[in-house]
């Protein structure tokens, strides 16, 4: 399981955009959204740098935890 602290999620919207972000890049990972601590983890083999990737696509700053 890989940590990601994520700045910029305010709703329900914004864990929906992440999770469709990390599942474009891999169907079967597992994503896991604390919207209130800002943190994102992801069960998935792809490399961190990545996922980090498509996540700050989605307009996100955001850092392996």
């Amino acid at each position: 399981m890989q940590a990601f602290n994520v700045q910029g999620m305010t709703c329900g919207h914004c864990v929906k955009a992440v999770t469709r972000a990390v599942q474009e890049q891999d169907v079967n990972a597992q994503v896991e959204v604390d919207l209130a601590g800002k943190q994102v983890r992801v069960q998935s083999a792809l490399p961190a740098e990545q996922l980090l990737a498509a996540i700050r696509e989605e307009g996100y700053e955001a850092e392996q935890a």
